[in-house]
């Protein structure tokens, strides 16, 4: 499978559900215990992100890591945790 097929099927899912889903009706109150395990999943993207890597399956990686990040901004966004994201300095821009 190519990776311009791999992204379509990701996109095709990801537009199927975020045009189904349904929102709670009520206030949610999730327990430290499922945002903690929210969390793990985080670090397990990330720890795919690394192996894959190492493997240089580089478009495998950058899925796995975008996908971590994805769970900490959702986790952010819903104020269950913490963080700022690191600034990192820009590079000057070559003269072409």
């Amino acid at each position: 499978m190519s990776l311009e097929q791999i992204v379509l099927e990701y996109i095709d899912s990801a537009k199927q559900v975020v045009d189904t889903l349904g929102l709670a009706r009520m206030p949610v109150i999730v327990e430290s215990e499922k945002v903690e395990e929210v969390v793990q999943w985080a670090r397990a993207y990330l720890e795919d992100a690394e192996y894959y890597r190492e493997k240089e399956k580089f478009e495998v990686s950058l899925t796995s890591v975008a996908y971590c990040e994805g769970v900490l901004e959702a986790l952010k966004l819903l104020g269950a945790v913490n963080f700022e994201w690191p600034i990192k300095p820009k590079e000057p821009r070559k003269e072409e």
